[in-house]
């Protein structure tokens, strides 16, 4: 593949994945919009890795203490803060392992990546996330994180397997509804798609990964390195501007976005 269109892949994921703007739907619009070939779901995954290591190098210290934690957690105990959250990290992953799978054994995944499908995903969504963002209090942060919520969030996490739904962003909402300030709804969001990369990656790996050629590989390695780049710098800027702004303007971008999508989808 081409370095400029591993470059813009990998800029295009590092910029939209840690926005609620929909990452996996902006992946899917590169190739139409340059008259390529769409890239598959293996470099999808690949620039997520690299995505995966900004938030691990981001959240560094929750990261540590989650990882532990997991030994005590293995052993049913999770009466410490590290065995804690890996085990709500563990719970809140398991639905979209779940739903994930059976979305790619039966091919809907395949069939979802659609114009018509992210347009309306970006449009339902983003009114959504305003809905809650507005609608919602600020009286949790991740101290309050419990077994009750890491389930629903869970369930809310599954949503982002509709492309142009934004996993970021379908979290954020149900985190919003719960009562999670700005930060902290970004900041469970962030930490969630941990395992949920891992687990993603995983599967394709030993789904596809070992037919992959050696040109391939190569290109799904320079994707990571140039996404954790460009994932880096866009995590930081979306954290600070967290303490000044809301969700709106990635809510007005997403509503105009889905409007165009949908426009030329039905005409």
């Amino acid at each position: 593949m081409a370095l400029y269109y591993l470059i813009l892949l990998a800029v295009i994921q590092g910029i939209t994945e840690f926005l609620p703007i929909s990452s996996s739907g902006h992946l899917i619009l590169l190739p139409n919009a340059l008259g390529a070939e769409d890239q598959g779901q293996f470099l999808d995954v690949a620039v997520h890795v690299g995505t995966l290591g900004a938030v691990v190098l981001y959240f560094w210290q929750d990261v540590k203490t989650g990882l532990m934690g997991i030994p005590r957690m293995l052993t049913g105990r999770v009466d410490t803060t590290g065995s804690k959250l890996a085990f709500l990290l563990m719970i809140a992953t398991i639905p979209v392992i779940v739903v994930g799978a059976i979305l790619s054994i039966t091919g809907l995944s395949d069939m979802m990546r659609s114009i018509k499908v992210i347009g309306w995903a970006m449009l339902g969504f983003g009114v959504l996330l305003w809905w809650m963002d507005q609608k919602g209090t600020s009286e949790k942060t991740d101290t309050d994180w419990s077994l009750k919520d890491a389930l629903i969030l869970g369930l809310w996490q599954t949503l982002a397997l509709i492309p142009g739904t934004s996993r970021s962003g379908i979290t954020i909402t149900g985190a919003r509804g719960l009562g999670y300030d700005r930060e902290n709804s970004a900041k469970i969001a962030m930490l969630m798609s941990i395992p949920t990369i891992v687990a993603s990656g995983a599967f394709l790996i030993v789904d596809t990964g070992l037919n992959l050629t050696t040109q391939e590989w190569r290109d799904a390695a320079i994707a990571v390195v140039l996404a954790f780049g460009s994932a880096l710098l866009a995590l930081k800027l979306m954290m600070r501007l967290l303490q000044s702004i809301s969700f709106t303007p990635y809510v007005i971008y997403r509503v105009i976005l889905g409007a165009i999508l949908l426009f030329i989808a039905y005409t």
